[in-house]
């Protein structure tokens, strides 16, 4: 049974006359009548009463019409439905992130993202740069952005471009010596106690911690670590230590909490985001759509990755 018996049958039953019928769909009368007399056989009931006055369907005929109707039209919306997945219209993408990715540059690309897909299911978790990355190697993820490049095993399979810069600040109390202040110096910071995010959360920029203080090793070991920028800030506000956060950070500004620049300027390994090079995903290409349309200066970087990948 194939859908044009179907048509042809609720054809049928519209102008309850072969001919009128036929004419309808474009095809000659005796065509039809045999498809009709196929279509009866293939059901083993009779659907259809050929009168003198017309042709009407049977008890039979008026049950087989109405599931008809509804298969019709279950294969026009599913024909819709393909298209719109096709297109990355629907389904699902599921990104991983760490917290500071919140402040600059997700919010403006999920915003243009959500606008533009509404269909689409977006599952999204907060996630340490290395949890990202191996939840994206194991397919728990689709998109990961962390900072600095991802590593470990496998890392080759995916595509990797910087969607972020930024520099080292300091968050203080509005009560503590360095608030009214520009700058900050690094010897001046070693003399405090840090606030910064547990090395295992970002290895980057733990990394490069180590590289600023490395004669001053004693200010990181006394560290209180926080996971992300909100709680970081919270903390220096309490007076319990000087916070170290991108400069991003200025976004989720509090005023209990004074923003000082460090000296010498510091720069932050880049945010990255990351997606498995082999995955083609219509909903992914609609993603790395948004992020081009936002971050007008990723897009040239983006397709250098992808062509470098492919």
């Amino acid at each position: 049974m194939e859908a044009r018996h179907l048509r042809y049958a609720l054809a049928l039953h519209e102008h309850q006359h072969f001919g009128r019928a036929a004419a309808s769909l474009g095809i000659a009368q005796p065509p039809l009548s045999a498809q009709i007399g196929a279509l009866e056989r293939e059901v083993g009931e009779r659907l259809f009463d050929r009168t003198p006055r017309g042709v009407f369907p049977t008890a039979a005929g008026e049950a087989f019409l109405a599931r008809a109707r509804c298969a019709l039209r279950e294969m026009e919306l599913a024909a819709i439905d393909a298209a719109r997945a096709g297109r990355g219209q629907t389904g699902r993408l599921r990104i991983g992130f760490i917290g500071s990715a919140l402040l600059e540059p997700l919010p403006v690309v999920l915003g243009r993202f959500r606008r533009d897909r509404p269909q689409v299911r977006l599952d999204l978790r907060e996630s340490s740069t290395p949890a990202g990355t191996a939840a994206l190697l194991a397919g728990e993820l689709d998109v990961a952005v962390g900072r600095g490049a991802p590593r470990g095993p496998r890392v080759a399979d995916l595509t990797t471009v910087a969607i972020g810069t930024d520099h080292l600040i300091a968050a203080v109390a509005t009560s503590h010596p360095f608030a009214g202040r520009a700058t900050v110096e690094v010897a001046q910071l070693a003399q405090q106690r840090l606030i910064i995010s547990p090395p295992e959360e970002e290895p980057a920029t733990a990394a490069m911690l180590g590289a600023v203080f490395e004669h001053h090793r004693a200010a990181l070991d006394g560290a209180t670590y926080a996971r992300d920028v909100h709680t970081i800030t919270g903390l220096a506000a309490c007076g319990l230590g000087v916070g170290l956060l991108p400069d991003s950070a200025r976004r989720a500004a509090r005023p209990d909490v004074w923003f000082c620049d460090v000296a010498p300027r510091v720069a932050l390994p880049d945010l990255r985001m990351s997606f498995r090079a082999d995955d083609r995903s219509p909903v992914l290409a609609a993603f790395l759509g948004s992020v081009r349309h936002e971050c007008a200066e990723v897009g040239a970087r983006l397709d250098a990755a992808i062509a470098r990948s492919g």
